[in-house]
Parts: C-alpha cells; sequence; structure tokens
C-alpha cells in the first residue's frame, strides 16, 4: 500500500460523501493500512457491550455505547480558512531548501517536504 493518506490525526476534514455528507471535525485517528480515518462525531454507531467481571474494580460495565466508526479517506476532504471562510480543499507537497547544522557546528543544506492546500498554496 504505497499511497500516503495526506490526511493526519488532528486535522479538519469534511465529509463529501456518505451518510454523514457536510460534517465536519478533526481526525481523531488514521488507519493507513486500510485507508480509513476516524472522525469526531460522523459515522457513529451503537455497539453493544458485555459486562466483564474482573477482580475488583477493573471490571467494565455493560450498555450500548455510541462510538465513532472508521470512514474511508476519500470520503473526506480537508478544510482550511480562505477569508473567514471554511473550505475544502486538497492537499499537494512542495519541497522547501532549508539549512541544517552538523553537531560539529557546520552547515549544509536539505530538502523538507511540506504539506500545502492546492486552493490557496499555503502551507498546512
Amino acid at each position: 500500500m504505497g499511497r500516503t493518506l495526506n490526511v493526519k490525526k488532528g486535522d479538519l476534514v469534511r465529509v463529501v460523501a456518505g451518510r454523514d455528507k457536510g460534517a465536519e471535525g478533526r481526525i481523531i485517528a488514521v488507519h493507513a493500512d486500510d485507508r480509513r480515518v476516524i472522525v469526531e462525531g460522523v459515522n457513529r454507531v451503537k455497539r453493544h457491550t458485555r459486562v466483564v467481571q474482573r477482580g475488583g474494580r477493573a471490571g467494565t460495565t455493560g450498555g450500548i455505547v455510541t462510538q465513532e466508526a472508521p470512514v474511508d479517506v476519500s470520503n473526506v476532504m480537508l478544510v482550511v480558512d480562505v477569508d473567514g471562510q471554511k473550505v475544502t480543499t486538497r492537499i499537494g507537497y512542495r519541497r522547501d531548501e532549508v539549512t541544517k547544522t552538523r553537531p560539529d557546528g557546520s552547515h549544509y543544506t536539505a530538502h523538507r517536504s511540506v504539506r500545502i492546500a492546492r486552493r490557496t498554496g499555503k502551507e498546512i
């Protein structure tokens, strides 16, 4: 699965397809192997949990728990702020030349990859 997902934990995204289309939220977790992300408040499902008796206070209480389920990464788009408005954008990459310092004090130039918003060209 050599492709990157472009989005990271903590990014603000908008759902562009599916039952929760139009919903916005922050990414809680990224599952790169399955190409899925968990977004807060999106794709909420009810999970029935059973009472587990472990010695002392370690037991869990049973019941119905509502939690977020993973969404495919293709169904979300990054949200950026353009002149005070939130708009969705695709993500690109730019290689910036930076000056680094070695432990002995000498300097050298290297490249650093930064994410940019395709709509604005600004760094994310």
